[in-house]
């Protein structure tokens, strides 16, 4: 099974044990929701990754308690296991938000092995309009896609609790504005470097570099099958390695949380021929780091990349 796969589908498990943890606990749909209706009280939500859990919380402010499924840097999310806990955590939420794209598809399987009529559920992919054959599931790179679920989430919050829906909006809004300075860095890069070269070992920034109007020269079938885990073809493997070798790029950029004896290589043949590397991330780094500044980040140091040859490769 391709990596990109693998631990999406490592459910079977979790869902027999999750129903045996809910006759033992006795938590059910009904007993979360005597926190959190119109009333007042915390809402419990949950995001499938990090970023998404941390546009939750900048929403919902303190009438949310959020947890990430996903929120470890050091782990590649593509492995992902879930287990009985993260099934629990799930079925207590009322608001869920989820990739989609077949990235976090063990999100699924635990709703769907309980099912709550009471539970609201964001799945970007659905929210963005994008079809299940959109290649790159790195959406939370794409400018644009966390202002609609900030949105999307405020919508969400309020039908909870329309009590407090002004306030749901208000953060919304002031959410969206923040993401200005983002917005701004990536024109400016574009303006100053455009159509600069660079070579990635996946599409994980792929949609911030296509807004930064970087030239990506890495055939998508080699990162395609980096991120899926399967050997990338030999006449592929030969055009990456020309990059660097020929010096056709200015920078190489990596999933830095997902490494292994090829992208090594890679890196380190980058490396000695003078061009720098600059790590990204799959999941937000934390502490530290809000999806904002974690954004605007990335943009930083793939201009100091360009600029003056500086790698950054761990935030």
């Amino acid at each position: 099974m391709p990596r990109g796969w693998k631990g999406r589908a490592v459910v079977a498990p979790l869902v027999l044990a999750f129903g045996a943890g809910l006759l033992v606990s006795g938590c059910s749909s009904a007993s979360a929701i005597g926190s959190t209706g119109s009333g007042g009280g915390t809402i419990v939500a949950v995001g499938a990754e990090n970023e998404y859990a941390d546009v939750i919380q900048q929403v919902g402010g303190k009438y949310v308690q959020v947890s990430a499924v996903m929120s470890n840097p050091n782990t590649d999310p593509h492995t992902f296991e879930a287990s009985p806990s993260t099934g629990r955590l799930i079925n207590a939420a009322r608001l869920v938000v989820q990739n989609g794209l077949g990235y976090d598809t063990f999100m699924n399987t635990i709703e769907n092995a309980v099912p709550d009529s009471g539970r609201r559920v964001i799945v970007v992919q659905k929210l963005l309009g994008l079809p299940d054959r959109t290649p790159n599931p790195h959406l939370w790179y794409k400018p644009g896609t966390m202002a609609a679920v900030a949105i999307a989430v405020a919508a969400d919050l309020a039908e909870i609790q329309p009590g407090h829906a002004a306030y749901f909006r208000v953060n919304a809004a002031q959410f969206t504005e923040s993401l200005a300075a983002w917005d701004s860095a990536l024109a400016a890069f574009k303006a100053k470097y455009p159509n600069t070269p660079v070579a990635t070992t996946e599409p994980v920034a792929d949609y911030m570099l296509e807004a930064a109007g970087a030239d990506n020269l890495t055939p998508w079938a080699f990162q395609a099958d980096v991120m899926n885990g399967t050997d990338p073809a030999a006449q592929d493997v030969a055009v990456e390695r020309s990059l660097f070798t020929q010096h056709k790029v200015k920078v190489l950029l990596y999933n830095q949380q997902v490494t292994d004896s090829l992208t090594q290589s890679f890196i380190s043949l980058a490396h000695a021929n003078g061009i720098p590397v600059v790590g990204v991330y799959e999941t937000m780094p934390v502490p530290g780091y809000r999806y904002q500044s974690w954004m605007l980040t990335e943009v930083q140091d793939l201009q100091k990349a360009v600029a003056s040859q500086i790698s950054t490769e761990h935030l």
